[in-house]
């Protein structure tokens, strides 16, 4: 299968992007330890957005990992978006809004190209697990997904990707200790394990 990875971890500001650089490293490391063959693309480099609609187009998997800021993705990864989405229009990647001029009103969001294939979606926070689970607190019980991913996954699906279940790395600023880390790097591998061994089995 083949996993086109993209590092989101801008750097900027105090932001170094050093904890998604090393998400990265642990996902690929994983990969090809199982066969996988994968791309890798830095947000931070300059890039081509045809070549990037390719990795699109190659992909089994899409993996994302990037860092929450102000409560939306790094503006150079929303940048890198807009420049590859707009360029896999009519291009592999969808084909149209979905609606026809007949009855525009239905089937928004049916014009993705890119059925079969899926994307799994990493975020790092400085805000703890707790701001999203305990009653009172800043996201009102709402999960990551339910609420700060959910445009992006609508985008995902847009295009006619499935999601695979993300992984969510929580407090790594204020209390980004090595034990955390360490504890963090095992229990992402377990999910990839987890995750990896089902879409392997659907794909059999």
């Amino acid at each position: 299968m083949n996993i086109f990875i993209i590092n989101a971890g801008q750097v900027f500001a105090h932001s170094g992007g050093a904890f998604n650089r090393t998400i990265t490293a642990w996902t690929t490391k994983y990969l090809k330890e199982n066969g996988f063959q994968v791309r890798i693309t830095d947000i931070n480099n300059e890039f081509n957005p045809l070549k990037e609609v390719e990795n699109y187009k190659w992909a089994d998997i899409i993996i994302y990992h990037m860092p929450i800021w102000w409560f939306q993705v790094p503006n150079r990864f929303k940048y890198y978006i807009d420049e590859v989405f707009n360029v896999g229009h009519q291009n592999g990647m969808y084909f149209s809004d979905g609606r026809s001029r007949k009855n525009p009103a239905i089937n928004y969001g049916k014009g993705g190209l890119m059925q079969g294939k899926k994307y799994m979606a990493t975020t790092s926070w400085n805000a703890p697990d707790t701001a999203f689970t305990l009653e009172g607190e800043f996201f009102e019980q709402k999960s990551v997904d339910e609420g700060i991913l959910f445009g992006f996954h609508k985008m995902n699906e847009f295009v006619g990707m499935e999601r695979i279940a993300g992984f969510h790395f929580h407090d790594m600023e204020k209390n980004a200790t090595i034990e955390r880390i360490n504890n963090y790097e095992k229990e992402y591998l377990l999910h990839l394990e987890h995750e990896f061994t089902k879409v392997e089995s659907y794909c059999e």
